[in-house]
């Protein structure tokens, strides 16, 4: 009896010890990178510390293209614009003899990526504007649907960080309000941003087009227009930020130089910031670039980082696995 009594308390004691808790980031080594962002998570949410941040201004903004979700070998947004002036081409003959729309329409992408940011633009705009915002966020979501990555044969949506989902949950798990502060245009995101990371779209700060409110068929409807309003990349994250959000962010993520002013200016701020940067370093499992790379390009902000003590993730060994499996 004394025996079968032993073994009740034992099982008592173990019953009445706290369950570990989950991790929340299961998909992070446990390296110096995600030991970084819980120790800043629970220095500032504290209640009692001296890092302690109200709810109201614990605000993080994300990159997209190469911090949420993949970059390589070509933006997405890009992609899109080359399908759409195909489909448009019918109704445009005069594209046939129009640079850069004729080196697109034959499939010569490196001119059209010689023509640089004025190319570029005007491609985007040709494709973009005359809708309204609800049949362009219809067209957006439709391409999606269908669309596949050019290397991986994935729906793009499945060409998003695994570990990067995690985090956004953990910081909203904690009173984090999450922004993704993009270059990419501000209604190719909104779309699909809250499906995809649970980021809705009045959090959603890009680049931004005009907009005209015009009466078609008796009805409102706003039509976007070929100027542009803002471009959401480098020295103008920190303005987006300003305009959309009106709060210095807390935190900062970002993968490469056009992140470097939106981390400067988080970090610049008084009391605790943090900064973070995807270092993409794994070619086996995804793409390994930085210096060189034409596609998000990290050198400047990878020196600032190592100079500041910013965080920076490689993803080859600070990530267990990359993709949503």
């Amino acid at each position: 009896m004394k025996a079968v009594a032993h073994l009740v308390l034992v099982l008592l004691a173990i019953g009445s010890r706290p369950a570990s808790a989950e991790d929340p980031l299961p998909s992070w080594n446990d390296t110096a990178s995600k030991k970084a962002i819980v120790a800043f998570v629970e220095r500032v949410t504290k209640e009692g510390s001296a890092d302690f941040v109200p709810v109201p201004e614990r605000i993080a903004t994300f990159d997209n293209d190469g911090t949420l979700w993949a970059e390589q070998p070509v933006y997405v947004q890009i992609l899109f614009v080359v399908d759409r002036v195909k489909a448009l081409a019918p109704q445009h003959p005069e594209w046939r003899t129009k640079e850069p729309f004729a080196s697109l329409l034959q499939g010569d992408l490196k001119a059209v990526a010689a023509s640089g940011e004025a190319g570029i633009a005007e491609l985007m705009a040709a494709s973009h504007s005359g809708m309204t915002t609800d049949e362009f966020s219809q067209t957006v979501s439709d391409w999606l649907a269908t669309a596949r990555h050019p290397t991986t044969g994935k729906p793009f949506t499945s060409m998003v960080y695994q570990p990067m989902l995690e985090l956004l949950d953990y910081l909203r798990a904690h009173g984090f309000k999450t922004f993704i502060v993009s270059g990419g245009g501000i209604e190719f995101m909104r779309p699909w941003t809250e499906k995809v990371y649970g980021i809705p779209p009045e959090q959603v700060v890009g680049t931004t087009g005009g907009l005209k409110l015009e009466m078609r068929d008796g009805q409102p409807v706003l039509v976007k227009l070929p100027t542009l309003v803002l471009n959401d990349d480098k020295e103008g994250k920190p303005v987006g930020i300003q305009r959309h959000i009106g709060r210095r962010p807390l935190a900062a993520f970002g993968n490469s130089d056009g992140d470097l002013a939106m981390l400067q200016w988080t970090t610049s701020g008084s009391g605790p910031r943090f900064a973070l940067v995807v270092h993409h370093t794994d070619a086996e499992r995804e793409w390994a670039y930085d210096r060189e790379s034409r596609i998000g390009r990290l050198d400047k902000a990878l020196d600032e980082a190592n100079a500041k003590g910013w965080t920076i993730v490689s993803m080859k060994d600070d990530w267990k696995t990359i993709f949503p499996q």
